[in-house]
């Protein structure tokens, strides 16, 4: 059985600086990326109203295609509900805690 040295492994995720940049630079935090979902649920609310007046004036080709996009802009909305409802119990507890 042959064992191989680490230093090669190293020297090739060294020479990897794709990796080694998003392994450094630090993640968008929490705010980010809810303003960015509350922003793409925004969308799809969007979206799924104009499917709904273009099927209330006829130029809708599909009424499957319309509930399919209603219905994902619904879950969507519920899952953010459900996720600013988690974090706002997170806070209130954190505020509760005794210093």
């Amino acid at each position: 059985m042959v064992l191989e040295a680490v230093t090669p492994v190293l020297a090739s995720l060294a020479a990897d600086t794709s990796l080694v940049s998003r392994i450094e630079t630090p993640a968008d935090g929490f705010g980010n990326w809810f303003t960015d979902m509350v922003a793409d649920v925004n969308n799809k609310l969007i979206g799924a109203d104009e499917k709904i007046r273009k099927l209330a004036a006829g130029e809708a080709q599909s009424l499957h295609e319309v509930m399919i996009h209603l219905e994902e802009a619904r879950l969507s909305f519920q899952l953010l509900v459900q996720v600013r409802n988690r974090a706002l119990e997170a806070y209130q507890e954190v505020m509760r805690m005794q210093v």
